[in-house]
């Protein structure tokens, strides 16, 4: 499965009128597109960035709704009063442990790793990273997508709320270090979310 990500660097004024017009918009339209199978928003109100990312059945129909979906990204730009850019990724695993509901918050972590490295990736976070993670109090689900071409790596951890989230921080970033050591992996930048949409529908791949 493939995922197409754009991260809007918005006014955080603007934030509540760009929730509406992706749950009210964007979502809709996206539905019509073969191959399409759902999408979710972070956002974070202090700085104004925002993620969203859209979740494709496989890398030829993310490719064939490039040109349309363009268009709808560069409407929510204008709502949002911000600046776009796009990332697209292999999802390589995707481990649920319950659904997230109102109030919940993501961790997202980027992390730079050779090419080659990037099945010992998959594997560490398969065996290591995620039993571990769902040992924490208030975890709800894990995700990792490559760039194999860039060597780029993304982790998502969804727990029940920022409390749950801010009380793990410290051993979730044990584990992450633990594991960017063994597979040679550069940690880039760790940020915290709002899950603001929750509709990726991506099914269980651990």
């Amino acid at each position: 499965m493939f995922a197409r990500s754009t991260t809007i660097e918005s006014h955080p004024s603007y934030i509540d009128a760009g929730i509406k017009h992706v749950r009210d918009t964007v979502m809709p339209a996206l539905t019509d597109f073969d191959g399409c199978l759902g999408m979710s928003l972070l956002i974070d109100r202090d700085s104004g960035s925002c993620i969203a990312t859209s979740s494709w059945r496989d890398d030829e129909s993310l490719r064939a709704s490039e040109g349309p979906v363009r268009k709808l990204r560069d409407d929510a730009a204008e709502v949002f009063h911000g600046t776009t850019d796009v990332s697209r990724w292999e999802i390589a695993l995707m481990h649920r442990d319950h659904h997230a509901d109102r109030g919940a918050c993501c961790r997202i972590t980027w992390m730079k790793a050779g090419p080659a490295h990037m099945d010992r990736i998959v594997d560490v976070w398969k065996m290591v990273v995620m039993p571990k993670m769902e040992e924490l109090d208030g975890f709800c689900s894990a995700g990792l997508m490559l760039d194999h071409a860039a060597g780029r790596v993304v982790s998502s951890l969804t727990f029940d709320s920022a409390e749950a989230m801010e009380r793990n921080a410290e051993r979730i970033g044990d584990i992450q270090d633990e594991a960017g050591h063994e597979v040679d992996a550069e940690v880039l930048d760790t940020c915290g979310f709002e899950l603001a949409i929750a509709h990726l529908h991506v099914p269980e791949m651990a």
